[in-house]
């Protein structure tokens, strides 16, 4: 087999390199990995084949939509997630969240780190925090009476205002504890950071720096993951001008459920399973009732998802004796064993939750908060593009009898 390299494809079909993985994810190329290689490699007939038919517009998956949109924000490419340029698990590892923000917001860092503050207001008290958040929202939207303006300065500033609202909506638990002990000289910025108010809400054990961190780190890498399908929502919502509140609504409504947002919950239930019994069974009883593997594989990532090794490497070195990531290895092995599969960013999500003491429910919310920033950074990108340029299509139903 002869093979292309990603930016040899790039070129030979006249697309971005961004375009190809794309490609990739809906399954219209096949990546290759060569042996102790992390570069992508392509079967060039593959190509040709692609590059005599022309562009795809839909995916040789018959369930999969081929949805290309042109963005300055993020690319994932040869297992590296960048974020205008820069490495996210590099961004994750010395930046805190709000400065990551700017920077997708902005592309700058430079503005000094500030605690942001949330709109004032009386929460009611609901049962899951998804609804909580939702109200939120809502609530800060009536609370905003410049909400129409969508020029790029106002949008970032109620974003702040927003994203720290959402944190304050997240019912705290009644054992939880303060983020006081976090120091202000860590690496990132801590002290009164969304990370440590998120901390104070959902955690229940003392907190050492290190997992802070880690929080921290996974809001950053959550941020953004090219065009999910929360952030195409946002996306849409965005092309008809909608203002920011009712874009990250629009996110909201399609990051609930199981196979998004809602994904480490199911992980967090198979970690809690595994360490009552063994991880062989708990692997077992997940594909039963899930009809997949919660927390494991990803289609942009053959070796692996980058966030879950950073994350868990994070958790390791800052809580080397805790007996949740004893599980979690154990469960990792008896995935490697069984599925061939590696952790994504899910399951380190739940494993951070479980160390922490958060509810089951605590990766969703981290999860939602984090991704609030990715949609805001479309919403900016995607008000700069002429207005209602998201049309599909709709065809006949082929009769399947």
């Amino acid at each position: 087999m002869t093979v292309l390299t990603t930016q040899e494809v790039a070129m030979r079909l006249g697309v971005k390199i961004d375009t190809v993985y794309a490609y990739v994810s809906r399954g219209v190329l096949t990546a290759h990995r060569r042996d102790g290689s992390r570069l992508s490699r392509f079967d060039s007939d593959e190509v040709e084949r692609l590059a005599r038919r022309g562009r795809p517009r839909r995916s040789s998956r018959p369930t999969a939509l081929d949805v290309v949109v042109e963005t300055d924000l993020t690319t994932i490419v040869d297992q590296r997630i960048l974020y205008r340029g820069r490495d996210a698990t590099r961004l994750a590892r010395t930046h805190a969240f709000e400065q990551a923000a700017e920077w997708l917001w902005a592309g700058s860092d430079a503005k000094p780190f500030e605690p942001w503050q949330a709109y004032e207001m009386a929460l009611p008290e609901l049962a899951h925090p998804r609804d909580q958040i939702r109200v939120g929202v809502v609530m800060a939207a009536a609370n905003a009476p410049f909400r129409a303006d969508l020029s790029p300065a106002a949008v970032t500033s109620t974003a702040r205002s927003l994203i720290a609202t959402m944190v304050s909506a997240v019912p705290a638990r009644a054992d939880a504890r303060a983020a006081r002990l976090v120091l202000d000289g860590d690496r990132p910025p801590l002290r009164g950071s969304i990370a440590g108010r998120l901390w104070a809400r959902l955690g229940s054990t003392r907190p050492k720096p290190g997992l802070v961190g880690a929080l921290n780190a996974a809001l950053v890498l959550l941020a953004d993951h090219e065009l999910a399908s929360s952030t195409l929502a946002a996306r849409v919502a965005a092309s008809v001008r909608a203002d920011p509140f009712a874009v990250v609504l629009a996110g909201l409504g399609a990051l609930a459920g199981p196979l998004h947002a809602g994904a480490s919950a199911l992980v967090h239930e198979m970690l809690a399973d595994a360490g009552a019994r063994t991880p062989e069974a708990a692997l077992a009883s997940a594909i039963e009732r899930h009809a997949h593997l919660p927390g494991f594989g990803h289609p942009l990532y053959l070796d692996g998802d980058p966030r879950a090794k950073l994350l868990l490497d994070m958790m390791a070195a800052a809580s080397p004796g805790a007996s949740v990531l004893h599980a979690a290895h154990d469960v990792i092995r008896a995935a490697r064993q069984h599925a061939r599969a590696e952790p994504n960013v899910d399951f380190a999500l739940a494993t951070l939750s479980m160390i922490a003491r958060m509810p089951p429910t605590a990766g969703e919310t981290i999860f939602t908060i984090a991704r609030t920033v990715g949609w805001i950074a479309h919403a900016i990108e995607e008000y700069a593009e002429p207005p209602l340029r998201f049309r599909a299509r709709a065809i006949q139903r082929r009769s399947r009898a």
